[in-house]
């Protein structure tokens, strides 16, 4: 961070100097011609899809896996982020291994893995074996998903063309994010909720076929020994951390436990840093965080994930609680955000080639901003869909593209090709601990509002509160159960409480992305290097 200009000049063209990772051999079947690349190029986005709806998918679900499993609500929570903390905690190893062994090779044993999980995950009787099978499911993802950059990073060696590629992979990511609520109550509209699971089997069967087809196997040159340490130490520091946001809201952000999570975190990445730079094949090269380039990059998308995230959290409940949708009509509500991205992101990349990254990068995250000071400031319980409702859809969605795509531009030509699998590791953890951040620290905000809100309001009119400021659906159970003369202004207090959190989760969120901002505008370079 504190290097000078100079200093990050020669570190990059340190990193740059290792021999390439692929061979004219290797590359040939993808490079045949530019028709052969984009196909190539749609099957590491069908293999990222995969991986990304998984997280979110599940989520529609969570109260019908209550119902047939008998899931408590901690065990509920669990089925989610079980799934989360493992894929995060793996990544930087997914990455490595790829590295090491083959990127492609990585890919379709994940592949395999991903099916074999999701199979189980469909027969699983109880709570127990569902999170089990989730867990495993994420160990499978974290060789997919950086191996996927990786791939697609080699196929594309022409500057533009690169560019085009990653604003294609970084909208499906995002698109990941936005459709697996949209998918998830299409499927549960007509079928069980083994079918979240079993959808997936063909979708791997496509990613399998067409990997072997089209996809070149690339690995890092003299690679030597797997670093084991590090992975070790990357696995422990990444997995705490997720562990502590996500608990963070349940243990107390300041108890013990929590603070003790952070700093046992802190530790291993601080023995993580200082094993990486003395070991002979480190699993990443940490001088690269020397590049103010990648410092900003890695900001800009942790917190431009943490937006996204705290905006799924928040308009899936505004959608089905405040405006009474069932669960595939509040999906297809968001479908403008998934539009927008898919439009946007390659458009940004095209203006990053024109004008530069960090113009690029900052009206991305700027644009994020307006689009939460909307939400903040315009849109309440009866808010016209098509007013402010879609256009801070698009603000964010716009704002996400142009944030993101660039920033991972920045952090792969970081990189030497020696290192691709383990450079979209740091990329891809870099959003899951946003994600991560983003459902945990928005949601803790909006927690604490509705509660304190209704409380007050609930105390006025002579109502126990206790039940009701745990949710705003335990709210709008305990209005429900009222006298008739006090359930409509109980009611009503629920409303005005939850739009008060909506309002207060936006706000921080904006507070995270203009902060980002600010760090790009400081830090990243007007262009590559």
């Amino acid at each position: 961070m504190n290097a000078s200009i100079s200093g990050q000049a020669d570190t990059s063209a340190a990193i740059k100097q290792a021999p390439p990772s692929r061979t004219p051999a290797e590359l040939e079947p993808a490079g045949r011609g530019g028709a052969r690349r984009w196909l190539a190029l749609a099957v590491v986005c069908v293999s990222v899809l995969l991986s990304v709806v998984n997280a979110t998918l599940v989520n529609v679900a969570l109260p019908t896996l209550g119902r047939d499993l008998g899931a408590s609500t901690t065990a509920m929570q669990w089925i989610v982020d079980a799934y989360t903390l493992v894929f995060a905690g793996l990544l930087l190893t997914g990455g490595g291994l790829g590295d090491r062994f083959g990127r492609k090779t990585t890919l379709q044993i994940g592949l395999v893995l991903f099916a074999v999980f999701s199979a189980a995950a469909a027969s699983a009787a109880t709570t127990g074996q569902l999170i089990a099978a989730q867990a495993a499911t994420g160990v499978a993802a974290a060789l997919i998903y950086p191996a996927t950059l990786a791939l697609l990073s080699t196929i594309f060696t022409e500057r533009k063309e690169r560019a085009a590629a990653i604003g294609v992979w970084t909208a499906v990511s995002g698109l990941g994010v936005a459709l697996g609520p949209v998918a998830g109550g299409l499927l549960l509209k007509h079928y069980s909720w083994h079918s979240l699971f079993l959808v997936n089997l063909p979708i791997v069967a496509v990613a399998l076929i067409g990997g072997l087809v089209l996809l070149p196997n690339s690995r890092a040159e003299h690679a030597g020994r797997f670093d084991v340490v590090g992975a070790l130490l990357s696995i422990a520091g990444v997995g705490l951390l997720v562990r502590t946001v996500i608990e963070g809201p349940t243990d107390g952000w300041l108890s013990g436990l929590t603070l003790g999570g952070f700093a046992g975190a802190a530790v291993f990445f601080v023995l993580f840093g200082w094993w990486e730079l003395r070991v002979a094949n480190p699993l990443l090269e940490v001088v690269i965080f020397r590049d103010r380039r990648v410092t900003a990059a890695c900001v800009a998308i942790m917190m431009a994930f943490l937006g996204l995230l705290g905006f799924v959290f928040l308009i899936t409940q505004y959608f089905q609680v405040i405006r009474g949708y069932d669960t595939l009509k509040a999906g297809l509500a968001t479908l403008p955000f998934a539009v927008v991205l898919g439009l946007m992101a390659p458009v940004g990349m095209a203006l990053t080639v024109r004008i530069g990254t960090r113009i690029v990068v900052t009206l991305g995250m700027l644009s994020l901003t307006a689009g939460f000071v909307l939400t903040a400031t315009a849109c309440d319980a009866d808010s016209n869909y098509w007013g402010p409702v879609v256009g801070s859809m698009v603000l964010m969605a716009a704002g996400l593209a142009w944030g993101t795509a660039p920033a991972t531009d920045t952090i792969m030509n970081a990189l030497s090709a020696n290192r691709f699998g383990a450079g979209s590791a740091v990329n891809d953890t870099t959003r899951e601990i946003g994600a991560a951040l983003g459902i945990a620290v928005i949601g803790s905000v909006m927690n604490q509002v509705f509660a304190d809100r209704v409380n007050r309001g609930f105390a006025a009119l002579g109502v126990p509160a206790e039940e009701a400021s745990k949710s705003v659906v335990a709210a709008f159970g305990v209005a429900g159960r009222l006298p008739e003369e006090v359930a409509g202004p109980a009611m009503h207090t629920a409303r005005d409480a939850f739009m008060s959190s909506v309002h207060a989760g936006s706000l921080a969120a904006a507070t995270a992305t203009a902060g980002a901002a600010v760090v790009v505008a400081v830090l990243m370079p007007g262009r590559q290097r």
